[in-house]
This record gives C-alpha cells, sequence and structure tokens, in this order.
C-alpha cells in the first residue's frame, strides 16, 4: 500500500513548505517528502509534474440537506461536489430535518459518508432543541457521536442566555460554538443589504448593524466564559474590527468569510435583474465591507475561506427575489474563484491561500488535517493553477443550480484529490 505523488510544487503552510518534492504515501499516510524518491514495481505513481500538492482541502459551513431535504441535495451528492471542488473534509450544519439536535441525526450522516468515500463529514450539531432557540440541544450526546461543533446556523441564537449557557457547557466537550450572527429585529423583513442600493430597487435592506451587534453581544459573552466562539460567513467591516480586537485581548474568538462576500457587492442585485442568485444571508454587502475582509485575509484576522454552499431546488429560487429563499452553491466554485481573483488577482500569496482553506479550517473546529507532515493521513488536493475553467452550473455534481458565478471565465482549479491515500474517482457508484 504504498504510492508516490511525484514532482509536484508541494505547499504546506503547516511546514513552511513551498518546494518541489516527491511526496511518499504509506498505508494511508504521508511518511516522506524529498526531492527525488527511488521509485519501485510495486509502488504506484501519480504525476504532478506542473501541479501544486496541498494537503487536503476543508470546508467547514456547508449544508448538505440530508436528512429531510434530499430533493435539494444529499451527503452523497454533496461530497461528490465536495471532492469535484477540491476539498477532502466538509463540516456539514444541522439544518436537516430531522435537525441535527440528537445523536441519531449525527450517525446517520457519518454512515452515510462512509458509503460514498468521496470526502470525510464532520457533522455539527445543533445548539438549540429543533433549532427553535430556547433548550439547549443534547450537547454532550452528540458529541459522543461524532459532532465537532454545535450551531443553529441559518438561524441566530436569538437568547442571550442561551447562547452563555451553550459557550459555557460547550467548554466540558471542547468544541467551539458557531454563531449565525444576526439581529432578526433589526434584519426584520430585509432581503437585500441595506444601502444605496436597497433603496433606488425599491427593496427592504438588512443593515450591518444586525450582524454587527450580534457579534459584539457574543464576544462580550465570550470573554466572560471563556468559551470559544466561532463567527460564521462574517461579512461587515464592522464586525471584522470587533474580532480583530477580541482576539488581540486574548478572547478565544475566530471568523469565516465566503468567496461571494470578497467577490460581490450589493450592486449585483441590480446589474443581475434580480437574479435570486444573488440573494444569500448575510447579504452582498457595500464595496468598503469587501475592502475590509480581504484586509481580515492578509493581516491573519480572518481565521478560514469557507463555501457557505447552500442548495435549494431550481424551482424554489425561480420565483421573485422578494419571496426566493437565501442562499448560493459554493462546494465546486470556492476553489477556482480564490485562485483566480485572489491568488491571480495579487491579493493573496498561494500559501496563505493554501492556509485558508486548509490548516485554518482545522483549527478552528479542532480537526485532523490540513498538514502533510509525516504522520498525518494522506488527505490531498492537486491544483493547476493554468486550468482554464468555465463555471457552468449544468454540469454541477450537486443537485442544485443556485450560483451567481454562472458564466465566469476562471484560471485556476482543483484537478484531484487523495482521500487516506486513495485517489477519489469521481465516476465511482
Amino acid at each position: 500500500m504504498k504510492h508516490i505523488v511525484r514532482g509536484g510544487r508541494v505547499v504546506d503552510p503547516s511546514q513552511g513548505i513551498d518546494a518541489r518534492l516527491d511526496l511518499l504515501i504509506e498505508d494511508g499516510h504521508v511518511t516522506r517528502l524529498e526531492e527525488h524518491l527511488e521509485g519501485a514495481p510495486e509502488i504506484d505513481e501519480t504525476d504532478a509534474t506542473g501541479l501544486v500538492v496541498t494537503p487536503g482541502l476543508i470546508d467547514i459551513h456547508v449544508h448538505l440537506r440530508e436528512p429531510g431535504f434530499e430533493y435539494k441535495e444529499t451527503v452523497a451528492t454533496g461530497l461528490r461536489s465536495a471532492a469535484a471542488g477540491g476539498f477532502t473534509a466538509v463540516a456539514c450544519m444541522a439544518n436537516t430535518q430531522p435537525v441535527n439536535d440528537h445523536r441519531a441525526v449525527t450517525e446517520l450522516i457519518i454512515n452515510q459518508a462512509r458509503q460514498c468515500g468521496y470526502a470525510k463529514v464532520y457533522p455539527i450539531g445543533a445548539i438549540s432543541k429543533g433549532l427553535a432557540g430556547k433548550e439547549l440541544a443534547e450537547v454532550g450526546d452528540m458529541v459522543k457521536a461524532g459532532v465537532v461543533a454545535i450551531s443553529d446556523d441559518g438561524l441566530p441564537v436569538m437568547n442571550a442566555a442561551l447562547m452563555r449557557r451553550a459557550l459555557l457547557y460547550a467548554q466540558h466537550y471542547q468544541v467551539p460554538v458557531i454563531q449565525h450572527a444576526e439581529d432578526l429585529d433589526l434584519t426584520g423583513d430585509g432581503v437585500m443589504h441595506e444601502g444605496e442600493w436597497s433603496t433606488r430597487l425599491g427593496l427592504p435592506g438588512i443593515p450591518g448593524v444586525a450582524e454587527d451587534v450580534m457579534v459584539a453581544r457574543d464576544l462580550l459573552l465570550s470573554a466572560d466564559t471563556a468559551g470559544r466562539y466561532h463567527v460564521a460567513h462574517l461579512s461587515t467591516g464592522r464586525s471584522l474590527a470587533m474580532v480583530r480586537e477580541a482576539k488581540r485581548r486574548g478572547v478565544a474568538a475566530t471568523c469565516e468569510v465566503a468567496p461571494h462576500h470578497l467577490l460581490l457587492t450589493d450592486q449585483e442585485v441590480a446589474t443581475s435583474g434580480f437574479s435570486t442568485a444573488m440573494k444569500m444571508k448575510p447579504p452582498l454587502r457595500s464595496q468598503s465591507d469587501v475592502e475590509a475582509l480581504i484586509e481580515g485575509l492578509r493581516d491573519g484576522t480572518v481565521d478560514a475561506i469557507a463555501s457557505d454552499h447552500a442548495p435549494h431546488h431550481p424551482d424554489e429560487k425561480d420565483v421573485q427575489f422578494s419571496v426566493a429563499p437565501f442562499g448560493i452553491l459554493g462546494l465546486e466554485t470556492t476553489v477556482s474563484l480564490c485562485l483566480d481573483r485572489l491568488v491571480g488577482g495579487g491579493i493573496l500569496e498561494l500559501s496563505r491561500l493554501v492556509h485558508l482553506l486548509s490548516a485554518g479550517p482545522a483549527s478552528v473546529l479542532g480537526l485532523p488535517g490540513g498538514s502533510l507532515a509525516p504522520g498525518q493521513a494522506a488527505d490531498i488536493t492537486l491544483l493547476d493553477l493554468d486550468r482554464e475553467v468555465t463555471v457552468r452550473a449544468e454540469s454541477f455534481g450537486s443537485k442544485s443550480r443556485n450560483t451567481p458565478f454562472d458564466g465566469w471565465q476562471l484560471r485556476g482549479a482543483a484537478v484531484g484529490t487523495f482521500l487516506d491515500g486513495q485517489p477519489v474517482h469521481l465516476g465511482d457508484a
């Protein structure tokens, strides 16, 4: 059970490596990284000449929809989509039906993932029973079953006492609390970012402060409890500044950003002709927010890039903007978007992007992976920085098609993954 990945540019920020090396896999683990490894007839090889070899990429914010919403996505189609996009592991949110607020649902998701084998899955359990925001879910039982964090994502935890209790309780099980930061009273019936463009279009707006006040509250609670707090899909410059300051003061706070909040603004709602592919929550924000998030990527405030992959059936999105559900796909576009617009655009170094998609996410949730150090599981992603791709929604492995990036021409793509040392073949049933 040996395999050599030969001749690639190995980029592993966890070890400070960016060099042309051969990588030896034995029994599913990385064992050696050297300039030249001797081959043998019994050792399989993958020619990675001209490719970048990275630790397996990890997406810590994905909605797989199963159980309950299999018409939008299943664990199998979601993980196939993940592998096609270059991810070897994903963490999936709890807003299924039934909600992942008890071990039976956690175990179902894990078992489904094992059967399809495209990527590893790490379930995130609910904070509250039924996502109702009233009673703490059975956190300990879910952690024993395999959840790696708790979150009511899709909904915020509005009750401050419940959030404080969750931060305290989660410490006993050494898992973070992930918040969809939104004050629903401030959001009201908003459908896009509140600003110039919502006014021009006559659409009710979601003010940035709806996110900011929740982040401010939660950072105070995190400091008070010493709990681990993570902001999902952070979208405003002010929220980012508060996380930056909290980190400086030693608060155990982390955050992620999504590619659409880095590359698009609220003006796209107008220029797209009210395309519901531009409707997500948090909404697309202002140009100043985009610039602040990019600075957060550069200065280390942002810990991870996550897709917030949120599939919806085409019929659900093919309605007027004001009534369409929030959410877009992301698993099959994140890597190419980031390679083209962030690395190719001179915004980030490749090593920093790899960190934000591997070691960074692993650190946030305490997951294995994110490194090609000897002894680590051989979860590997292969990137072709010169591959020209055109985003085609109809060719996605996902069951859904709701992307704002359909037709975008990009340079750079994931071209293969290894899972525990085995190449992942997307043609497999």
